[in-house]
């Protein structure tokens, strides 16, 4: 079979759907590049992509080519075997040239390595490829992804999730970066000394939430070389971002501000917020400005008036109220006073603003957040004004119990993953089916779909499946379609590579657990205890399945840098379930007080799994801490500020937080980080036990998280340096350990 004609079939993704805008007062929200611009930057993306084979394409960008802002993308075949590509936006061209790269040329682009094996001539469309869509935005990032994942990206990372962006259709991206330079100029203005600004901000890794005002100074003071560096990074963001036809969410103020403001206006009415997470007073217990105190429009509107002045704007704006944070009053009256005041603080510098919302809080605050609660807060904006990210609806849709967000509009997001967390995961049957359900709902407000990850660069296979809904006119056959991924992800027509992933897709990929979290629990990534999570969303068995197809696969793929990684990762998943198995026979033997038991689990885990899996990490330049670790490090300009970095980058992965008060939220399966930081955990914990059977004591769990803590906290300071180079032959690590973990874990299972 033709690679063309597997795609014959595909061609019903076409959607010809076209409504009505609902929403007039977002009709400004637009492209500001001018046709000729977004052209010339879709070009210039195709020749980063496909080098000389970019000439293949004719890139068009019309916007009269949709009369409704919703974008489409038409494609032909010109007399001399090139693809003519006319779209609405830049973004819409891209997209559509992505969506004919992937369905007949069998191409693929990620986060783990592209595949672009483009057939020569390129297939030939017989007739008019019309590609569009029924969302108007497509929006993408969680204001934590900026910590978890982008916080140590140059310009050439950044280019490269741009381009990657554009491709998957992305056109409402959030622009968070450099914001805390316009700050300290506000904040200079208004009178605060050098010490109290450095006192507020929190270091790189942990800037999220000191501007969600969770917490303050952890990890701090920023250099004033990382304002410089940030604001240039932020310049170039923007440009790209709008020459492509991208709508870029630039920061507002949320009433968090620095405890100095106290100083300089003693009667503002200030509230100090309780302790966030588990963190004290010492980082934590942030200082809100009552939005309704006169004094929040000046901050507001001065800060806005910075933002625009160096960013230019495209009118629509993020700011979130009350973010894991419980309101001081539930009055609905003070509620709305609130969101009117916030926006006002908008409106005053931009009329024309759109406030974005997240609508985490909803969820987070349940019991706080009631219907009356919920509607005061939004209503508390015009209908139309505030756009809603239903941030978590693949799993809890808020707009299904409040009346579509009660007339305002909102995005349908899927959340996908908490703390860049390195485990397999998703949610497909609630993906496919759940902006569809959504457009369905009675009087709907959804104007648009979106992905709003903690962390991102895993699981690639859920961000393309989510990206290419969004230009669907209904829900896509689950097994067919990732099939069709691991042909263009492999350039391999091997019917055992559809199969592996039409198993991990009915397993791994598919949780149905009503109210799981989408959260790596394994006990590999936890601080070791005898009340460790083991449950699971899924039949292991068909992960191991799976693992087998792929390595009686590898011989021929290996120079495939997607098959690597995806070798790798499978290989990893398939250690984090077998570590559960070690763990829950270390407990039994230490229960029943077999040491022969108890000494083989311990040995094979500490001294053959973790170090097998360490590395099989090390052989792959994706999960690799020594990479995470030496970009956190050329930020800096002096050894000082490297060891700072350096410090905030180990931290988050680990303790998050000075004595683990966020113990292992953003945890990474990563080489280097396996050997020095999990395996010496386990390896304390087996021989704590053994210690104790010896003796006759009792296992204490707090005597041993005071003794665990300086291991991890040794970690943190150790000084060593990372291979950022991939080491040793990833096919014959990933074979060894199949051979000797595959028999084990199928008895396992029998």
């Amino acid at each position: 079979m033709s690679p063309t004609s597997l795609c014959v079939p595909l061609l019903l993704l076409v959607c010809c759907l076209c409504v009505e805008s609902r929403f007039p007062t977002l009709d400004h929200l637009g492209p500001q590049a001018s046709d000729q611009t977004q052209s010339r930057a879709v070009a210039e993306l195709l020749r980063r992509l496909l080098g000389t084979r970019s000439s293949d394409f004719i890139v068009v960008v019309n916007r009269s080519l949709s009369n409704d802002s919703l974008d489409l993308c038409e494609l032909r075949s010109t007399r001399n075997n090139k693809i003519l590509a006319t779209g609405s936006t830049g973004v819409s061209v891209a997209s559509g040239i992505y969506n004919y790269i992937k369905y007949f040329c069998n191409c693929h682009v990620s986060w783990s390595g592209d595949q672009l094996a483009l057939p020569r001539p390129l297939p030939r469309l017989s007739g008019v490829l019309r590609i569009n869509t029924q969302h108007r935005f497509r929006y993408y990032q969680n204001v934590c992804t900026f910590s978890y994942s982008s916080v140590w990206w140059d310009w050439s990372r950044w280019e490269r999730e741009i381009d990657w962006m554009a491709l998957n259709g992305i056109n409402l991206p959030l622009a968070f970066t450099g914001q805390e330079a316009l700050w300290q100029e506000v904040y200079r203005a208004l009178g605060l000394n050098q010490s109290e600004i450095e006192d507020f901000f929190s270091g790189p890794a942990f800037l999220a939430w000191n501007r969600m005002g969770n917490m303050f100074r952890f990890g701090g003071p920023l250099p004033q070389s990382w304002h410089v560096n940030q604001l240039y990074l932020q310049f170039k963001i923007l440009e790209r971002m709008r020459s492509l036809g991208m709508i870029p969410v630039l920061p507002a103020f949320s009433g968090n501000i620095p405890k100095g403001i106290l100083r300089l206006y003693p009667e503002a009415n200030v509230t100090r917020l309780g302790p966030w997470a588990h963190f004290n007073c010492s980082y934590s217990c942030s200082y809100v400005l009552d939005p309704r105190d006169p004094l929040f429009l000046q901050i507001g509107s001065l800060y806005l008036s910075q933002v625009v002045k160096q960013f230019g704007t495209d009118h629509i704006y993020n700011t979130d109220t009350f973010n894991e944070m419980t309101p001081p009053s539930s009055d609905p009256g003070y509620l709305s006073a609130v969101s009117r005041s916030v926006f006002a603080s908008m409106t005053a510098v931009d009329p024309q603003a759109i406030w974005l919302m997240q609508g985490w809080l909803f969820f987070s605050d349940a019991a706080f957040w009631k219907p009356a609660q919920i509607q005061a807060l939004l209503h508390g904006v015009p209908l139309g004004r505030m756009i809603v990210l239903d941030l978590f609806a693949e799993t809890e849709p808020i707009f299904s119990y409040t009346e579509s967000f009660y007339g305002q509009p909102f995005i349908w997001c899927m959340l996908q993953n908490f703390g860049g967390n390195s485990g397999f995961f998703g949610t497909v049957e609630s993906m496919n089916a759940g902006p569809f359900n959504a457009l369905k709902f009675p009087n709907s407000t959804l104007v648009g779909v979106g992905m709003t990850p903690e962390g991102i660069e895993q699981n690639p296979v859920m961000y393309e499946l989510m990206t290419e809904l969004a230009w669907r006119k209904e829900p896509v056959n689950l097994l067919k379609w990732v099939s069709l991924y691991a042909l263009r992800r492999y350039g391999s027509t091997q019917e055992s590579l559809g199969m592996a992933w039409r198993l991990l897709f009915s397993s791994v990929y598919n949780c149905t657990v009503a109210h799981y979290r989408n959260h790596n629990h394994s006990p590999l990534v936890r601080r070791p205890s005898f009340h460790l999570n083991t449950d699971r969303w899924y039949d292991p068995e068909k992960l191991f399945q799976a693992w087998k197809l792929m390595i009686e696969a590898a011989p021929s793929l290996m120079s495939k840098e997607t098959f690597k990684y995806d070798l790798v990762d499978v290989t990893r998943q398939v250690l984090q379930v077998l570590t559960t198995y070690y763990y829950q026979d270390i407990a039994e033997a230490f229960q029943k007080q077999k040491l022969p038991e108890l000494l083989t689990a311990g040995g094979v885990l500490v001294y053959d799994l973790l170090p097998e899996l360490n590395r099989l990490l090390s052989s792959d330049r994706n999960f690799l801490l020594g990479t995470w670790l030496e970009r956190a490090r050329s930020f800096a300009l002096d050894e000082k500020e490297a060891q700072l970095y350096d410090m905030n980058a180990r931290n988050q992965l680990t303790l998050w937080g000075p004595s683990g008060e966020i113990l292992d939220y953003a945890s990474k399966e990563w080489g280097g980080l396996m050997e020095d930081y999990y395996a010496q955990r386990w390896g304390l914990f087996v021989q704590t036990l053994v210690e104790c059977l010896d003796s006759g004591r009792p296992f204490k769990q707090d005597t041993f998280n005071q003794v665990v803590s300086q291991v991890e906290k040794g970690f943190i300071y150790n000084g060593r340096k990372y291979p950022t180079k991939p080491q040793g032959d990833t096919y014959e690590i990933a074979r060894r350990i199949f051979l000797k973990y595959y028999p084990l874990a199928m008895k396992r299972l029998s």
